[in-house]
């Protein structure tokens, strides 16, 4: 990529995109522009997985679009910084690349054979959505259910579509490629034998160990779970490259706005994953206090890492937007000592954040539709 924007180009875009700087205004964006572009392309991908031919692929494809369609829409909010003119594209990229990641979970989660050889070629599809050709691999090799109609082909092929029509998606594939590669290591290692997980978790911490010594391995392991970071990245694909800002974004989002994300999602899934069985990153803290000190400090890093990012305003009320509809969610009331340390955390929290959690309180309370 010959073409350059500067740095300080890149801190002024706030003046050429008009992006939201007030809580009120972002939740008036995301209502208005960003729930119905968001939804119109879910339906696609929905009529598209009503025509799988095999049952049980055409049951998980449903189910991760029906159960985890929050999951685009928050992805969604960052199409918000790209100018109008190629918002669409992003959107069809980040709700395309999502749909990939919520239905393999679903896939992996329910899979009868615990083969790690499964696991990694299937999310080979993830790796092939952010290249300019997909490999030649057959994701469902390993599977015993395969038919899907080209429903996951489909997928991959929409997200390589729509970055190349991002200008300065070249530039930034390596860095997205990297934060794809842990989040797909991560898939394989988490759903193996669960004699087998811990162990492959561990001996995989030990080559990034000294580079993120200020992690726990569980916390490292949470940060690479989020497509936070590759989201952004497709937005920016839009806007602008600097060699700086490349490594800039890589820094702030992982592992530290990835990593409160994942430890989120983890901390309000306690009652239902011991109640399971199912591995949960949150549970490796030696007690609550310790765990939400460390919620406390990965918030700070979060929002301190992303100073200086174009429309820092903006990152920093998605960093709150995290703690507020996480930590709203009804299963926090599962376990007392979840509830008690989910309203230290939120407290902790800027008044932004705490805007946004009493609007989720809201909506959860009464059951509003927006």
């Amino acid at each position: 990529m010959d073409e350059r924007v500067g740095v300080e180009d890149l801190a002024k875009l706030e003046y050429r995109v008009l992006v939201p700087k007030k809580p009120y205004a972002l939740m008036k964006k995301i209502y208005k522009n960003v729930r119905p572009s968001i939804h119109h392309q879910l339906q696609y991908w929905k009529r598209r997985a009503e025509q799988i031919p095999d049952e049980e692929l055409r049951k998980q494809a449903l189910a991760s679009i029906g159960t985890k369609q929050f999951h685009c829409e928050g992805g969604g909010i960052y199409a918000l910084l790209a100018p109008e003119a190629k918002r669409n594209d992003v959107y069809t990229f980040i709700v395309a690349y999502q749909t990939i990641s919520d239905y393999l979970d679903n896939l992996c989660d329910r899979s009868v054979s615990l083969d790690q050889q499964n696991f990694r070629v299937l999310h080979q599809a993830m790796i092939d959505a952010l290249s300019e050709q997909s490999s030649e691999q057959d994701y469902y090799q390993y599977q015993e259910h395969r038919d899907d109609g080209g429903y996951l082909q489909d997928l991959v092929q929409a997200c390589q579509n729509s970055l190349a029509k991002l200008p300065y998606a070249e530039a930034y594939r390596a860095n997205m490629l990297l934060l794809c590669q842990l989040y797909c290591d991560l898939q394989v290692h988490k759903h193996i034998d669960i004699e087998k997980r811990e162990s492959a978790l561990l001996d995989w911490w030990n080559h990034y160990q000294a580079s993120y010594a200020d992690l726990s391995w569980y916390e490292f392991a949470a940060a690479t779970g989020s497509t936070l970071g590759i989201f952004y990245y497709a937005t920016m694909s839009v806007v602008g490259y600097s060699d700086q800002m490349n490594e800039k974004i890589l820094r702030a989002y992982f592992p530290y706005v990835q990593g409160l994300h994942i430890l989120l999602d983890y901390f309000i899934d306690q009652a239902e994953d011991e109640e399971e069985g199912d591995l949960n990153f949150c549970a490796y803290y030696p007690v609550e206090a310790e765990k939400r000190r460390r919620m406390k400090w990965m918030y700070a890093q979060a929002q301190a890492s992303t100073e200086g990012l174009p429309h820092e305003q903006f990152h920093h009320m998605v960093i709150d937007g995290l703690l507020a509809i996480y930590l709203s969610d009804p299963k926090v009331k599962r376990r007392q000592d979840v509830k008690k340390s989910a309203i230290n955390i939120i407290k902790h929290g800027s008044w932004k954040a705490n805007f946004f959690y009493y609007h989720c309180w809201w909506i959860h309370r009464w059951g509003k539709k927006v």
